[in-house]
């Protein structure tokens, strides 16, 4: 009777898997690139709008503004009119402001179009979360979470030798390599931003590919896994903004952001002082440190569900991922690339891990993606101002030596905190016990927090 119940589970969770995560996966692969793809633009677009490296930051930084303004209300609005109109939504107005980047002339436009792009996007990764945790129970999430970021990794991993690509397409038409880049890059937005109007169903009770026994069952294990504050009209920011919990793993996703964000937008910078290459040879080597990262997510996420433990698998790669970033500047230049390579990787396989932390933690509802809105708003803190901060190093040292030992230090508080915050939730909420009808899937009670 267990095999049988736990293959119907497995079959279940299965077409779930693969109706959902492929698409969603390719919806942020697009999102990810059109949000950093001026990291690749910056090779010649610098160039030619007379930008400084602080002024480069500035850009780069004005994106996480408006996504940090917006990110609450925005996925407030998805948890009460549904994730398929809301994210369509999402996708086509920033897919039109991606295709106007191409447009730019001036710094001040840049300035401007990075806000817009970041009002656009705001509560698209969020929305996405809080989308999964109402399809995958407990001991599904993290390895759901970890396809979903591979999305992002795989965009720096095909996307950064695909737009080194179209940088070479400079002068075609009499257009600059990097405008070719926005334009190019940004439609693909607007066109699947219209398929998911088509493709995304709103809720399990809605997705026509789930038969009813499979239905009832998944709607009973979410649900069951859920406990719900009380919905009070008019009061979800009360509840968001008085969550003392929610505030600790805002600070956690901040802390991470230090590498995920610090590093991201400036590799390529980095790599081409290091190495002196071709563009193209830059966007190569800096889409390297991804694949691996799409490997050590996958693995980190799978295992920490296997196991039913998170605290160590969200502190430790998060730790180290610090005292490497700092111990490659100290190093030969090969030792050295292959030091960013760990640190970028186990930098990013905690993101599964964190999600689900955050996901088992917080319920349903608008609370719940109100929440979700606000972890991720925080943590992109660092994106509004960590551009800034390593421009303005980088043109007063030479070098981004004293910009990486502060992201290094970051990343290294961050796992220290992250072990301790997940210990502290555990304590706080564990999974309850779901009562199923005889032929269904029970629940797994173990405490995901415990080390095993």
């Amino acid at each position: 009777m267990p095999d049988q119940i736990n293959i119907a589970e497995k079959k279940t969770m299965g077409v779930v898997t693969r109706k959902l995560l492929p698409f969603l996966m390719l919806l942020y692969l697009i999102a990810y690139l059109d949000r950093s793809n001026i990291s690749v633009a910056a090779l010649q677009m610098n160039a030619d709008l007379g930008l400084s490296a602080k002024m480069y930051g500035i850009g780069a930084g004005l994106f996480y503004v408006t996504y940090i303004i917006f990110e609450v209300p925005s996925n407030i609005i998805l948890a009460r009119v549904g994730a398929r109109r809301w994210i369509a939504r999402i996708m086509v107005s920033w897919g039109i402001v991606a295709v106007g980047m191409a447009f730019i002339n001036t710094a001040e436009q840049l300035y401007g179009m990075r806000l817009l792009l970041g009002a656009a996007e705001a509560g698209f990764t969020p929305g996405i979360i809080y989308y999964l945790s109402q399809w995958f129970p407990t001991n599904h999430r993290a390895r759901a979470m970890s396809f979903f970021y591979i999305a992002a990794a795989l965009a720096s991993v095909v996307g950064l030798p695909i737009s080194g690509a179209l940088l070479e397409m400079h002068g075609v038409f009499g257009f600059a390599g990097w405008r070719w880049l926005y334009f190019i890059e940004g439609i693909p937005a607007i066109v699947l931003g219209l398929v998911v109007l088509k493709y995304l169903p709103d809720t399990i009770q809605k997705a026509r590919w789930l038969k009813g026994e499979r239905k009832e069952w998944l709607s009973g294990r979410i649900s069951a896994e859920s406990t719900p504050p009380p919905e009070k009209k008019g009061k979800e920011w009360q509840h968001i903004f008085s969550d003392s919990k929610v505030w600790i793993l805002s600070l956690v996703w901040l802390l991470q952001a230090f590498g995920t964000i610090g590093v991201t937008l400036f590799l390529p910078q980095i790599l081409k002082g290091v190495s002196g290459g071709t563009n193209f040879v830059v966007s190569l080597l800096s889409g390297l440190p991804f694949l691996f990262a799409c490997i050590l997510m996958y693995m980190n996420g799978r295992h920490s569900d296997r196991m039913k433990e998170r605290r160590f698998h969200l502190g430790i790669p998060l730790f180290f991922s610090g005292v490497l970033l700092i111990v490659c500047l100290y190093t030969g230049s090969f030792f050295s690339y292959v030091l960013l390579i760990l640190s970028v990787a186990l930098n990013w396989s905690v993101t599964p891990v964190f999600w689900a932390v955050t996901t088992e933690y917080l319920a349903s509802g608008p609370i719940a993606a109100g929440s979700i809105g606000l972890i991720n708003a925080m943590a992109n803190i660092a994106g509004a101002t960590l551009p800034l901060l390593m421009g303005y190093i980088r043109d007063l040292t030479g070098n981004y030596n004293i910009a990486l030992w502060i992201v290094g230090i970051a990343l290294m508080l961050g796992g220290l905190l992250g072990f301790l915050t997940a210990r502290m939730i555990a304590g706080g909420r564990a999974v309850q016990l779901n009562k199923v009808s005889p032929g269904h899937p029970v629940v797994d009670n173990s405490n995901p927090y415990t080390t095993k």
